[in-house]
């Protein structure tokens, strides 16, 4: 199964492809998208949108995997991070994709096995499971770490609930 795992931003959305094969997972490619920083935020998520579809096109990903906001103290940026977000899953949801969400402290449990870890921590441990060359960017480190939260929950949800035919994949109807 390909797993797409996505990062979102308006100024950086990360993505990170992975196959799960059994147990094992391995890298298919990461990146982030990045928009020109002269674009206004309507201009920004237009840009995400037609890069993440493109990215779906080329890989044919089975789902996606996308990580909820994270609240911070300034309502602006987070309201601007969930419109990217939203741009995610709306790219993910026209591609026919599921699309599941974790928290960051999900994702950090699944692939570290501490919720609290730092960045840097879930960066090389990102390294260590793919067998990356080298530490992916920070950005694309954390969809691949979304991907991978996926593959470990997903497959624990997958042997719980009944599968869904094509017909019923993507948004909640």
């Amino acid at each position: 199964m390909r797993i797409l795992g996505i990062d979102p931003g308006s100024r950086a959305t990360g993505y990170g492809l992975i196959h799960l094969e059994g147990n094992r997972l391995h890298h298919i490619d990461n990146g982030v998208i990045r928009p020109p920083q002269e674009f206004d935020l309507a201009q920004r998520l237009l840009h995400i949108y037609q890069e993440l579809q493109i990215i779906i096109q080329q890989y044919a990903p089975d789902c996606s995997a996308i990580e909820q906001v994270f609240i911070g103290s300034n309502a602006r940026s987070a309201l601007k991070l969930g419109q990217a977000r939203g741009v995610a899953v709306l790219s993910a949801a026209t591609a026919d994709l599921s699309v599941a969400e974790y928290s960051p402290l999900q994702i950090k449990s699944a692939v570290v096995g501490y919720g609290l870890a730092s960045k840097s921590q879930v960066q090389l441990m990102v390294k260590a499971l793919l067998k990356l060359p080298e530490v992916a960017q920070e950005d694309a480190a954390d969809a691949l770490a979304v991907a991978i939260c996926h593959a470990h929950t997903g497959s624990l949800n997958r042997l719980t609930t009944p599968p869904r035919s094509r017909t019923n994949r993507g948004l909640n109807r």
